[in-house]
C-alpha cells in the first residue's frame, strides 16, 4: 500500500459524511490512544451548523440574560438578591435596582437563570429572561 500525502488524506476525508468521520475519530483515538475532541469539536461546529441551516432558531436557547424590570415595593429585599446573585457590592447593587429595567445576569445557563428569575421574584421584583 503507497503511503497517502497530507492532501491525499484531506481529499479522502472530505468525501466522508459527518458519521463516518466521526467513527474514524473514535478508531484513530484508540488505535493511537489521544484524544482528538478539541479540533474534532472546532472542525465539526461549522459542518454541523451549515447542515442545520433553518433549524438553528428552532433549538432551544442554552444562555439567558437575567433582566431586572422593576424592583417592586421591596427594594431592600431585591438589592439584598441581587448582591447574592452578582457578588457586587452593596453600592453597585442599588445602582443596578434602581437602574432597572438592567441586567443582573448574562449569558447564564438556563438553570442558574431560573433560579436567579425565581429568587428575584419571590423577593418582589418583576423579571424577564431574554
Amino acid at each position: 500500500m503507497a503511503k497517502l500525502t497530507t492532501d491525499e488524506l484531506i481529499e479522502a476525508f472530505k468525501e466522508l459524511s459527518l458519521i463516518e468521520l466521526s467513527e474514524f475519530v473514535k478508531k484513530f483515538e484508540e488505535v493511537f490512544e489521544v484524544t482528538a475532541a478539541a479540533p474534532v469539536a472546532v472542525a465539526a461546529a461549522p459542518a454541523a451548523g451549515g447542515a442545520a441551516g433553518g433549524d438553528a432558531e428552532v433549538e432551544e436557547k442554552d444562555s439567558f440574560d437575567v433582566v431586572l424590570e422593576a424592583a417592586g415595593d421591596k427594594k431592600i429585599q431585591v438589592i439584598k438578591e441581587v448582591r447574592a446573585l452578582t457578588s457586587l457590592g452593596l453600592g453597585e447593587a442599588k445602582a443596578v435596582v434602581d437602574g432597572a429595567p438592567s441586567t443582573v445576569l448574562e449569558g447564564a445557563n438556563k438553570e442558574t437563570a431560573e433560579k436567579a428569575k425565581a429568587q428575584l421574584e419571590e423577593a418582589g421584583a418583576t423579571v424577564t429572561l431574554k
